[in-house]
């Protein structure tokens, strides 16, 4: 936090509301479901993530009815029923278009896991997820009747172990999730084979390389650096050439989308932080105040005290 105060991790998320039915293995994992009247009283973290939140830390939805919409990285993305989305450690994430009379609907099973646990398991999830993700274009992974079941037995086990007087929860907790990951990387390349097979062009999977890139590289490094020449020397290619392919790409311009996430950012301070206007504007590299006022109001409509106090 001493780095980077909007980003929040799973002891922080504890500590702002306890979430209701859950079942946990202190401040490395949390398990818990919402679905029916027990959404009304376990939305803690459905409520947290209508804004945007960085997050320390790897969170899994797993819907078994109803639909929902997420942002990932100021991608917008449908989750259906059956579905399981995974989200990363640094991704900014929000559940967006929430309303009560949707969720009332949804039955879902959500996982929250530091960064430290899953770092201690025998399989690299980051990179496997990451690098299966290169060639597809949605982080939701549609599971058929097979893969339901076995996921919906994977979270059965673990509300079993956890809520069980053994004594080896944590280390029999991180054999499951290899155990899961494993199956996770075994959909997601049965996956790519499939997108393959409906011949996608090797253009487009090069085009989505370098927009993988390009938002991984805005999103570590948009705090201090808004201009295209310092992405466009990163990835070797000219200024020109890079916007061009991000157009292509995301229907968006570059600059757009160094914007929005300068945006996000900036709310995100302003909800989760303790930090003075002044301190925001110096995080964010901005000349001064006035500056960045009319860049909040520009793209939002509202003026940053306006947002915090709203």
């Amino acid at each position: 936090m001493e780095d980077n105060l909007q980003t929040i991790n799973l002891k922080q998320i504890r500590s702002l509301e306890p979430v209701v039915d859950e079942y946990g293995i202190g401040d490395d994992f949390i398990l818990g479901e919402a679905s029916g009247e027990r959404v009304q009283q376990n939305e803690t973290l459905l409520k947290m993530l209508r804004y945007p939140i960085r997050f320390d830390g790897y969170i899994i939805f797993f819907l078994k009815k109803g639909h929902l919409r997420a942002d990932v990285n100021l991608n917008t993305y449908d989750i259906e029923e059956h579905s399981l989305l995974i989200s990363v450690p640094g991704n900014i994430i929000r559940v967006a278009d929430y309303r009560e009379e949707r969720v009332k609907d949804i039955e879902l099973t959500f996982v929250l896991i530091s960064r430290e646990f899953m770092s201690g398991i025998r399989i690299d999830f980051l990179k496997v997820l990451q690098d299966s993700m290169k060639l597809l274009d949605n982080p939701c992974i549609h599971l058929d009747d097979f893969q339901i079941g076995i996921a919906d037995d994977y979270f059965k086990l673990a509300r079993k172990i956890i809520s069980s007087p053994l004594s080896k929860k944590r280390e029999i907790i991180g054999s499951l999730l290899t155990s899961l990951t494993y199956m996770s990387a075994d959909i997601l390349a049965r996956r790519i084979d499939d997108a393959r097979k409906m011949g996608k062009e090797k253009n487009s999977a090069r085009l989505n390389l370098v927009f993988e890139q390009f938002i991984a590289l805005v999103n570590e490094y948009h705090n201090s650096e808004r201009g295209m020449a310092f992405y466009a020397e990163k990835m070797c290619l000219t200024p020109k050439y890079l916007s061009k392919l991000i157009k292509q790409a995301s229907g968006r311009s570059a600059p757009e989308w160094i914007d929005s996430f300068v945006i996000l950012e900036a709310k995100n301070m302003l909800k989760y932080s303790g930090m003075t206007i002044k301190e925001i504007v110096y995080k964010l590299h901005f000349p001064n105040q006035s500056v960045f006022y009319k860049f909040f109001k520009a793209h939002t409509g509202m003026t940053p005290s306006e947002y915090r106090n709203g």
